[in-house]
């Protein structure tokens, strides 16, 4: 990479291609071979998925193209920095169309909040890009190749899933959203199917308190265990523009990847198929859904596959596909303050095993955060914020006051208004400290506390009408209220029950 064409995205490929696949599969397993092609040289990693019950018959036509969907999704972080992406075995048109929509957005994504915003993760003069911005109709450089996939597979044995909508899975991960999701459902009369996603590596502790609980008290828990965590890490140690010490670097952000949640989403359908599930619950708030642009350049901010566009497009796709699948969540309409404080009073068995944290660490049997990272302060802020105790979710006492002072002075990745109503509150009960030009300018938002419909972030009609009241009721029984987006204002909203 050199200073002469920094005004152009051209640098970023960097390897001829990356292959993936043909997926091996077996009834409780499938292995993905990942080559990467790169200056003469050929290197391979095996993406590995594994259940813990046979959900694949591995001579069903159907049952391939699953697990070969399910192998792509890592791959679709990478069309920005190779010049061909090769997806070995059967994709047909439908498949083929959504790869290359993803590809297309994820490349676009990855090039804005990873080269044009600040990036510690970059060195020489990848750093420099953002200098040079520049505003195109396709990021994506990647041409993408089917070469197997004119060989029509015996369509006759490929037939719809069978789903019911009483039958929900909630992805879970042991954060907040996941377990208020799974607190709901499971009290409006859902069976409701827990689906963890186990990855490798310690990313798994954040979940491991809840899921030890829920395996030994809930039905229906299942887990996915998946190394797509080191197949990222090795993709990164193929990138000449990611400094080689990332593994030692503090960040809240992973170095290059967007397109994550995917990963998880497709790994948990073949339980989906098995048990017949029509419902696929994931928990996102109202401040997921964002359109931005930087330097005329439209993007959703790095939150594409959290948002209500992501989840319309994967249930489209599920649709489409007839695996009669439909995607949501049903906390669209409140902020992380309002999920907190509902799990927290109606849920506190649930709330316990709650680990929101990017540096956790075992102490004994139990997984705890550490305290310091800005998950960390955001948690303790909102807990404290709400007179809930944070100890109750592993924080110390002593790491309280420290957290808090934190949330002042490094502030949190949260939705400004919701942020802004914490430390309102907290300030309100004494326990942050503000300059008086900082209270001054402190606006509280009391909207954060209620109920939110907006057409993008949280249409009403989004939570299916089955669900709709009975939520609805649940949620006033916490909220100041509800509130509609009107004229960029946020007015009294009678109409929800």
């Amino acid at each position: 990479m050199t200073l002469s064409y920094l005004n152009s995205t051209d640098v970023l490929p960097v390897f001829d291609r990356l292959e993936i696949g043909p997926v091996k599969v077996e009834s409780r397993r499938i292995i993905a071979p990942y080559r990467l092609f790169y200056r003469d040289t050929v290197e391979s990693i095996d993406l590995i998925y594994s259940y813990e019950e046979r959900v694949f018959d591995p001579k069903d036509p159907a049952c391939q193209n699953l697990a070969n969907m399910i192998a792509a999704q890592v791959a679709l972080n990478y069309g920005l920095f190779t010049h061909r992406l090769v997806f070995h075995g059967y994709f047909d048109s439908l498949d083929q169309r959504f790869i290359r929509q993803m590809a297309e957005n994820t490349a676009r994504e990855i090039y804005v909040k990873k080269f044009l915003e600040p990036n510690p993760f970059l060195v020489d003069d990848a750093a420099l890009l953002k200098l040079y911005p520049e505003s195109k109709k396709n990021y994506l450089h990647a041409r993408l190749e089917f070469p197997e996939s004119d060989e029509i597979p015996d369509l006759t044995r490929i037939v719809p899933w069978n789903t019911e909508t009483k039958r929900c899975a909630v992805l879970s991960s042991g954060g907040k959203d996941s377990l208020l999701s799974f607190g709901l459902l499971d009290e409006l009369g859902y069976e409701t199917h827990s689906i963890f996603g186990n990855e490798s590596g310690r990313h798994w502790f954040t979940a491991l308190n809840a899921y030890k609980y829920f395996k030994a008290r809930v039905p229906h828990t299942a887990r996915v265990w998946t190394n797509a965590d080191r197949v990222f890490v090795w993709m990164l140690r193929h990138m000449p523009f990611i400094r080689q010490d990332f593994a030692r670097l503090r960040s809240d952000e992973y170095p290059i990847r967007l397109w994550t949640v995917a990963v998880f989403i497709f790994g948990a359908l073949p339980i989906l198929k098995k048990n017949g599930i029509a419902r696929l619950v994931i928990g996102d708030e109202f401040d997921t859904t964002r359109r931005a642009s930087f330097k005329g350049i439209p993007h959703y901010d790095g939150l594409y596959d959290q948002s209500t566009f992501f989840d319309n497009a994967l249930s489209r796709y599920f649709r489409e596909k007839e695996w009669n699948v439909h995607q949501l969540s049903i906390l669209r309409p409140l902020s992380e303050l309002l999920i907190e404080k509902i799990l927290v009073n109606r849920y506190p068995h649930l709330q316990e095993h709650q680990v929101s944290c990017h540096a956790t660490h075992k102490k004994g049997d139990r997984v705890l955060p550490c305290g310091v990272c800005e998950k960390c302060r955001r948690i303790v802020g909102m807990l404290k914020a709400l007179d809930s105790d944070p100890t109750r979710c592993g924080y110390s006492l002593d790491i309280v006051p420290q957290a808090l002072k934190s949330f002042i002075s490094k502030g949190v990745q949260q939705e400004s208004a919701c942020a802004n109503q914490v430390i309102h509150l907290l300030l309100q009960k004494n326990m942050v400290q503000l300059t008086p030009g900082e209270i001054k300018k402190l606006e509280p938002h009391p909207e954060v506390l209620n109920l939110r419909f907006d057409t993008d972030h949280s249409p009403i009609d989004m939570i299916p009408a089955d669900l709709r009241q009975a939520l609805f009721r649940i949620y006033l029984q916490y909220a100041d209220g509800a509130v509609e987006r009107e004229n960029r204002q946020w007015v009294p909203c009678t109409s929800i029950i």
